[in-house]
């Protein structure tokens, strides 16, 4: 049974925008609470959020929740994370943090971690790095949370293995890939790191489904939280999947009819793309709401634009991350903010904390190619960058002579 021969509806560009979104809540007004089970439950509706380290406003994880529930601060995250232990920190694409009850299906990532990492660095299987592990891990048992100023003080960056660290801080994300300890809290974004024992409840621990049932519930999961999504994508949603025990629960749902075969129109002149959705998706699109004409900042983390192909197709917006391209060689900025309107992304945008005058710098403003910036839609532009300026902790809002591009 293949995906075309059980294609049984189409749906237009705007409709998939729409029921993307509000998967993704960015959909209804940014209102409400964002605090205990309300903030648990958001980040359990979205998945996960993404941490980065980078901080010209606000840090990614805070920024992703904020566009959200506006009355979101980065205090309400630090509770479920490092008082109430609800929430947890690890890989999906990238690290991030993800709902405790989920924990259970990391345990095939730890596996395939230290299987992969123990090939490509064969030191691992070593006596002498097994000590260094073991050292550590007395370390932490003995002291408590650790970083890697407390176990390689004195050590010397390699030569070799990841990213030249020292070889403290490689074993300890080693440990930490392979779940034998977790992260406790940071400290001026810096990990500390405790037993895995003494950071997730017992229950999540011990419970650990097989590969078949990680692959059902990582498969199940991405596709509930993506709306329609081809089997590329609902691999690349947790990013812990191989592409072709996907596919094979994607056939198996579809002779089992979970799930049914759609055509998803592009913004663009591209082709439609031929993806998988539930059953029960036109029922989901009828009820979806109007998006309200509300300006948004976004993360450029921000797990709606996680997927860049998609985000292309979707909305027609081509989105790249410029901080490691020359200044010279920029097409925008270090690090711009997507600008969404409504269902659409409309633009882009170079704002910036400064620390000397605690202002909110914006420099410049591109809009989209097919978007006129009249007076109303600036008006909500500015509203938006006003509630990020108090969200940020910043005493003004301060913009450049030609910040309009």
């Amino acid at each position: 049974m293949t995906m075309e021969a059980q294609l049984v509806l189409k749906v237009d560009n705007t409709a998939a925008r729409r029921l993307f979104l509000h998967k993704h809540a960015l959909l209804e007004a940014p209102a409400g609470s964002s605090k205990g089970d309300d903030l648990l439950s958001l980040i359990h509706r979205i998945g996960f959020v993404q941490v980065d380290s980078i901080n010209t406003v606000e840090r990614a994880h805070h920024m992703i929740l904020w566009s959200r529930r506006q009355s979101y601060r980065p205090k309400h995250l630090k509770r479920l994370l490092e008082t109430d232990r609800t929430l947890f920190e690890h890989w999906t694409h990238d690290a991030s943090i993800i709902p405790t009850e989920f924990f259970p299906y990391w345990h095939y990532r730890f596996q395939k971690s230290a299987e992969t990492l123990q090939s490509r660095w064969r030191v691992w299987r070593e006596a002498e790095y097994q000590q260094k592990l073991n050292l550590i891990l007395k370390h932490i048992e003995e002291n408590g949370p650790a970083g890697t100023s407390d176990v390689g003080k004195d050590e010397k960056r390699s030569k070799g293995g990841w990213w030249e660290w020292n070889p403290s801080k490689t074993a300890l994300e080693y440990l930490w890939r392979t779940g034998q300890i977790s992260v406790s809290r940071r400290e001026n974004f810096q990990k500390l790191y405790d037993l895995t024992d003494r950071i997730i409840p017992e229950a999540h621990r011990s419970s650990k489904p097989t590969k078949e049932e990680t692959i059902d519930w990582a498969c199940n999961s991405a596709i509930d939280r993506l709306g329609f999504a081809t089997p590329a994508e609902i691999a690349a949603y947790w990013d812990k999947l191989e592409l072709s025990d996907v596919k094979q629960w994607c056939e198996r749902a579809l002779q089992r009819h979970e799930l049914i075969s759609v055509e998803i129109q592009p913004a663009s002149d591209a082709k439609p793309k031929l993806s998988l959705a539930r059953p029960q998706i036109e029922e989901s699109l009828r009820n979806l709401s109007e998006p309200l004409q509300r300006i948004r900042i976004l993360s450029p983390f921000d797990p709606a634009l996680r997927d860049r192909k998609r985000a292309e197709f979707l909305f027609n917006f081509n989105y790249r991350i410029e901080i490691f391209v020359p200044e010279a060689k920029r097409q925008y900025g270090y690090y711009v903010f997507p600008v969404m309107e409504g269902d659409k992304l409309i633009g882009r945008i170079d704002m910036k904390r400064e620390k000397t005058s605690g202002a909110l710098v914006v420099k410049r403003f591109w809009p989209e190619n097919d978007i006129r910036m009249g007076k109303g839609r600036i008006n909500r532009l500015t509203s938006e960058l006003e509630r990020c300026t108090r969200f940020a902790g910043c005493s003004d809002l301060r913009f450049l002579p030609d910040w309009q591009g």
